[in-house]
């Protein structure tokens, strides 16, 4: 029995081929950007990413500064800041006062931070000296009033507080320890406590903050 002898194969036309060629290129030239897309596109991200946390990351330390290392901030103990006066007879509200210098700039956190430690000086004072005040008593059961007001200079601050301490009230003073913003030494605020027809009378002609 005869065996049918294979046929010669047509090569393919030069047309054919690039055809091929150029569909083979596609596809592969496809599949090349969709991964170097993939890959690049994590990395993109991931700066965006990190890019804002890293502002994030700056604001955090800018508020810090502001609040958190007020912490350090120095009390005015140098002085003993007089006798605190009974105010016999007096059964008015007590207030406290926060007088606030306007001219170092200081920012609405500084100002908040500093407000603060006037506040627990004036507290701390009256637990010192005079612990069962009825002063201080009447401004616990009272809901702690206070006020903020301001001056523009350190000389009027201490003009206040001088007149404060005559008239037998709390008047305690905070001087920065220039660790942020302001100067070393500086005087920022001055807390006064007291009955609240005495404390108007030094601080009455203030503006308010």
């Amino acid at each position: 029995m005869a065996t049918a002898m294979p046929t010669d194969r047509v090569p393919p036309s030069t047309t054919a081929c690039v055809v091929a060629a150029s569909i083979l290129a596609g596809v592969v030239g496809y599949f090349i950007g969709q991964g170097a897309w993939l890959f690049s596109y994590p990395s993109k991200s991931k700066s965006r990413s990190r890019a804002a946390q890293e502002k994030r990351d700056a604001q955090d330390v800018s508020d810090k500064d502001d609040w958190e290392s007020d912490e350090e901030e120095e009390e005015d103990e140098a002085e003993d800041g007089g006798e605190l006066a009974t105010f016999e007879g007096n059964h008015e509200e007590v207030k406290l006062v926060l007088v606030v210098r306007t001219d170092l700039g200081m920012t609405k956190g500084k100002i908040a931070a500093q407000c603060s430690h006037a506040t627990l000086a004036c507290y701390k004072y009256f637990m010192s000296k005079a612990p069962n005040s009825p002063i201080l008593k009447r401004w616990e059961r009272g809901g702690q009033a206070k006020i903020a007001l301001q001056v523009k200079s350190e000389d009027e601050l201490l003009l206040l507080q001088a007149q404060a301490v005559s008239l037998g009230l709390c008047a305690r003073v905070i001087r920065d320890a220039g660790r942020t913003q302001i100067a070393s030494g500086s005087l920022t605020v001055l807390g006064i406590l007291g009955p609240k027809s005495v404390v108007d009378q030094v601080t009455g002609h203030l503006k308010l903050l």
